[in-house]
């Protein structure tokens, strides 16, 4: 069974650690309003959040459902919890570790 301690290891085998306990969350595009916030606050050793084009998005496999992208940190409330999330398309990949990712 895979890992996925580190953020390297989570974002190698593309899994979500097996110990978090939180669902991990999502943004709704229709209700941001693009101020980053959110990705300026989640921890580092998690790394979920990335400007994706023009979108805001939450990689499930990296977010730890730790909270701290909520308001009052995110002005507009637009982050949910997904319990249902399914695994981040492949184009979300070439943000963890590429170019602009603001973790590193």
């Amino acid at each position: 069974m895979p890992g996925g301690t580190s953020r390297v290891e989570r974002i190698e085998e593309r899994v979500r650690n097996p110990k978090w306990k939180h669902v991990p969350f999502r943004i709704e595009m229709s209700e941001c309003i693009n101020c980053d916030t959110c990705l300026r606050h989640c921890p580092p050793q998690f790394g979920a959040i990335f400007n994706h084009g023009i979108d805001v998005i939450i990689v499930p496999e990296l977010c730890s459902g730790c909270g701290k992208c909520l308001p009052p940190v995110c002005p507009v409330d637009c982050i949910y919890e997904d319990p249902d999330w399914t695994p981040a398309p492949d184009d979300w990949w070439t943000e963890p570790l590429g170019p602009e990712d603001p973790y590193k």
